[in-house]
């Protein structure tokens, strides 16, 4: 059983045992009926990358592929444009969020990155100084929210810093979140932003250290408690799984691809699990 195994675990039976119900809940399912749910405050859990801790579940499959396009999205094409994630990407399931018709999810996430200009400052900060402990990239834009409507993001925050050891640098990261769909998508948020670190570092030359995920509202909806027992029942399969990319040392940040990413030794337990989601 991986880390991430034994974590995933450890949170499905405290927020079933331990969590409260929410209440004047803002999310509905895609069925029509509001969206309440199970929930516990402050989870946190740290993965050492360099020693091959990754945060992702093999209880059942996670969709990588699609969750790494959609970083790209936010961070190298920085837009709030479906078209370029439909079209590009092949990544649908934000479509649910358009705003309005606006074939947009109004100004969130790759327009406030873009706005600010955040993905240049921050790659410059760390050329002029690995050690400066400046380097946030914060989502969470009141200006932006009161421009237009749209889902307020939950992914907010990141923060990296380096450490010299042995004569090797290594980035480490940390993921801050508002609110977080545990059973859907926990292990998405944390791989996609796993790969964000990992873009950055070898933008560098630098090693992959650790990754800090800390999610403030962790739950689990009212309709999935039948797939969380599903969940503690099963028994990982016996893999390791790790992400690679497969492009060398020193490669622009902008010049790295989805497709250099590979998700390896990962053999998730099937069959894959259904969820109506709350949008």
């Amino acid at each position: 059983m991986t880390k991430a195994d034994v974590i995933f675990k450890e949170n499905i039976k405290k927020i079933m045992n331990e969590g409260v119900f929410s209440e004047n809940a803002r999310p509905v399912y895609q069925s029509g009926g509001q969206a309440n749910s199970k929930y516990v405050t402050g989870a946190f859990a740290e993965y050492d990358l360099s020693k091959g801790e990754f945060p992702i579940t093999t209880l059942r499959p996670i969709p990588i592929k699609s969750a790494i396009r959609e970083i790209f999205w936010i961070y190298q094409d920085q837009t709030n444009d479906l078209s370029v994630l439909n079209d590009k990407y092949n990544v649908k399931y934000w479509n649910d969020w358009e705003v309005d018709g606006t074939g947009t999810i109004g100004e969130r996430y790759g327009a406030v990155v873009k706005k600010h200009n955040i993905v240049r400052k921050i790659l410059k900060q760390l050329e002029e100084n690995p050690w400066n402990r400046r380097n946030v990239i914060s989502l969470w834009d009141y200006e932006a929210f009161e421009n237009t409507d749209g889902l307020l993001p939950c992914a907010f925050q990141t923060m990296y810093d380096v450490r010299r050891v042995d004569g090797d640098i290594y980035l480490d990261a940390t993921l801050t979140q508002r609110s977080n769909d545990m059973l859907v998508s926990h292990h998405i948020n944390a791989m996609q932003y796993v790969a964000l670190q990992m873009m950055i570092a070898k933008h560098f030359g630098w090693k992959v250290g650790k990754f800090f995920y800390f999610v403030n509202n962790l739950h689990i909806y009212d309709n999935q408690f039948e797939q969380a027992e599903e969940l503690l029942r099963r028994q990982p399969t016996d893999c390791q799984p790790r992400l690679v990319l497969n492009v060398p040392d020193g490669t622009d940040f902008f010049d790295i691809k989805p497709e250099d990413f590979e998700l390896v030794d990962y053999d998730p337990v099937k069959p894959q699990l259904k969820f109506d989601l709350a949008i």
